[in-house]
């Protein structure tokens, strides 16, 4: 049932999807260990183990203990941290602005029945993501990209990897609005075998600051642009130091994102957690195969 969940996560299936699909394909049925004449879990039972889980709080254990067999293997947290967050979409909710304001505020709608709460999801929230347009050959050298903010709804995966093998050591969930630097202390491995921690600016603040101080990690966090004027030279050339090591992590959400299609489409943030921490998981099971044959004889 557990290798079911790894192939939803590597292909972004729904669960009538993953039981057409463990019926359709033998390589499925192989890699499950189904034989022909067994019978197919079908999709209620896989969204029942799945609930099992989230119940138990299985995904950080077995994710504890995965990073114990990459230990065992060699594969340390080693060469720094590298730490950064994107928003995962989830089903848009069809609500009033009156029961938008309600759950803003933390509470259920009255009038809601017992089943429509079951089918409201009140933890996920909008967000903007900003970003800018890309300048076309014959837009001229006097225009500047024009910012871009598209509102997304969803939850924020936060993740941490290791700079020397690329692998998540440590992550967390939250909602889609929450700010990025405040998870911070929840995402720093102590394992990791290098004081250095590089972030976005979004991270660059006191309280973070001072806290990766006092647990003598060095920070090589991005810096901001003061207000309508530029970086100081020096500042310039470290911003664009890091971004070269910072933007490791930027393939592994696009390898989230775009090849395995990390998409939400459970309710509430207990089973959005078991739901990214699943894709992490398969992440960092392809990754140490790719690892493994890099190291292996030829």
């Amino acid at each position: 049932m557990f290798r079911i969940l790894v192939l939803q996560a590597l292909y972004t299936l729904s669960d009538e999807q993953t039981e057409f699909q463990l019926r359709d394909r033998l390589s499925f049925m192989r890699f499950v260990g189904l034989e022909l004449h067994e019978p197919v879990p079908d999709a209620k039972t896989i969204w029942l183990y799945r609930e099992q889980l989230k119940r138990a709080g299985a995904i950080e254990k077995l994710f504890r203990r995965f990073d114990e067999v990459l230990t065992a293997k060699g594969y340390l947290a080693m060469g720094g941290q590298i730490i950064d967050a994107t928003v995962v979409a989830a089903p848009k909710q069809k609500l009033s602005v009156d029961e938008k304001a309600v759950i803003k505020a933390g509470g259920t709608p009255a009038g809601w029945s017992a089943a429509k709460r079951r089918q409201k999801d009140h933890d996920a929230r909008w967000t903007l993501k900003r970003g800018r347009s890309k300048l076309q050959p014959d837009d001229g050298a006097g225009r500047s990209a024009v910012e871009i903010a598209v509102p997304v709804y969803g939850y924020k995966s936060h993740l941490n990897i290791d700079r020397r093998h690329g692998l998540i050591r440590a992550w967390t969930v939250t909602d889609a609005a929450a700010h990025d630097g405040s998870s911070l202390p929840d995402l720093l491995d102590p394992e990791n075998t290098a004081a250095s921690v590089w972030a976005d600016t979004a991270y660059r603040s006191e309280r973070n600051l001072r806290m990766l101080a006092q647990r003598g990690l060095r920070e090589r966090i991005q810096f901001r642009r003061p207000p309508r004027r530029c970086l100081s030279e020096p500042r310039a050339k470290a911003n664009a130091a890091r971004a070269r090591i910072r933007s490791a992590i930027e393939h592994v959400f696009a390898r989230q994102k775009h090849r395995m299609a990390l998409f939400v489409r459970t309710i509430g943030l207990r089973r959005a957690r078991v739901k990214i921490g699943l894709a992490n998981l398969a992440y960092n099971f392809s990754r140490l195969m790719w690892l493994n044959s890099r190291t292996a004889p030829a």
